[in-house]
């Protein structure tokens, strides 16, 4: 991943130098359970245990002439720990290492980024129940729909992040898995009692059935998380995009003393925070496709899937965590206007209460149809002539026979229609 968009804690999970640390330990705890069992004896495992140790430098010299990261990592490691060295990686194969490792190095990054998730949730609540009673229209197709409140707008975002974390945890738990089978995964040459223990050792569940590589419908399914992850993310920023238009201007991102909008432009404060969010889900959301295609191998394993994991993993979860760390910034320094919401929702006089007017129309006798021709009459005037809706309506002949203007102004007056958003908060958000 590219600097600008890196946390350093989360990059340093996918260095060479965490990987290889992570390799030693599983390579370690192999020994020490194959000296449990007699395989190979204590004092080999006491040497690998102590003297195990690795060169990055020198990994990567030996591979150039190798050709093979597990086999020039051995072959390092081995200098190091002397005459046990032939115990070192005894009965296993390159993926049992890799993979296992993969599982760890995936569960280091998850956590960091169910942590951002939490505070992102946390955020929400927070600014849900603040904003819980502050007035705005409510907009379906873009257009000016029925009144709600900007905290039950936040609140609809506060569940589906709610829901994202449960899909999180099930991910993390599902890639959360220790392979250790030996060759085409039948334990030929390793005891399965080996990779019970290093999964415990490591935090892992031990795999069922590994073939020789753990199975990729796991890992498809946790990017297939973050996936979905990444459209919350994207719905919530495109959200503020139009919320922060000039003629809207309900909300507004943050924007410090020193910054500038435009190069030619001073008078800019543009939503570049959200905007870049879009972009970064939009790449999140590509490696949905390469994992989905990384499942299907050819028969106990091939390396298709290798150099996909290599390049999209680090750059998908890093970027994840970037994007809500980000996107928790906006949300705690959202800039909130209810001045400009109300401004809004009142700017066409009234014409946002023509469903509760229908509704007293049907009430009064009329039929539904006739009651909608009525109402939409002095609506449709409304728009085409830019016109108080209010002022309209009491002017509809057909309509004062029904209902006169102190029942007109009162329905459009009434928020009533509202007062249920207790109810949600009370029932709904703990």
């Amino acid at each position: 991943m590219i600097p600008r968009y890196n946390r350093p804690k989360i990059e340093k999970i996918w260095s060479l130098e965490n990987k290889f640390t992570i390799w030693t330990e599983i390579e370690c705890l192999i020994a020490e359970k194959q000296a449990m069992l007699g395989v190979i004896p204590k004092k080999a495992a006491k040497e690998i245990r102590n003297k195990a140790k690795f060169n990055v430098k020198e990994i990567e010299k030996i591979e150039k002439e190798t050709k093979h990261d597990v086999v020039a990592y051995i072959n390092n490691v081995s200098k190091y720990i002397g005459d046990s060295s032939k115990y070192f990686h005894f009965g296993v194969t390159s993926s049992d290492i890799i993979d296992t490792s993969f599982s760890v190095q995936l569960k280091q990054t998850s956590e960091i980024i169910r942590k951002s998730l939490v505070e992102c949730i946390q955020s929400l609540k927070i600014k849900s129940k603040k904003y819980k009673d502050t007035l705005m229209i409510g907009r379906s197709h873009g257009i000016h729909a029925e009144p709600i409140t900007f905290g039950l707008k936040l609140s609809s975002f506060y569940f589906e992040f709610k829901r994202n974390l449960e899909r999180l945890d099930q991910a993390i738990n599902e890639i959360s898995v220790c392979a250790i089978s030996g060759p085409v995964g039948t334990f030929n040459s390793i005891d399965p009692r080996v990779q019970d223990y290093v999964a415990k050792k490591l935090k892992l569940n031990s795999e069922d059935v590994s073939t020789q590589v753990i199975p990729r419908d796991r890992h498809a399914y946790f990017f297939s998380v973050l996936g979905i992850l990444a459209s919350s993310i994207e719905r919530f920023a495109v959200e503020i995009r139009n919320l922060q238009k000039t003629e809207v201007l309900e909300v507004e991102e943050s924007f410090s003393s020193k910054q500038k909008g435009s190069s030619a432009m001073p008078h800019k404060r543009n939503p570049v925070l959200s905007e870049n969010l879009t972009g970064i889900s939009r790449y999140i959301r590509s490696g949905v496709i390469p994992s989905l295609e990384n499942v299907v191998l050819w028969h106990e394993r091939d390396i298709s899937h290798s150099s996909v994991e290599r390049i999209m993993t680090p750059d998908i979860t890093i970027a994840t965590d970037f994007a809500l760390n980000r996107l928790n910034g906006i949300i705690k320094n959202l800039k909130v206007y209810p001045k400009n919401m109300l401004k809004n929702l009142n700017m066409l006089g009234g014409l946002h209460r023509t469903h509760n007017i229908m509704l007293k129309l049907i009430e009064k006798g009329l039929k539904r149809q006739q009651a909608y021709k009525i109402v939409q009459e002095s609506a449709m005037e409304t728009w085409n002539n830019n016109k108080n809706f209010s002022q309209v309506f009491q002017k509809n002949k057909e309509l004062n026979k029904i209902l006169n203007s102190k029942e007109i102004v009162k329905i459009i007056k009434d928020d009533n229609d509202l007062k249920k958003i207790d109810w949600i908060f009370k029932n709904k958000i703990k």
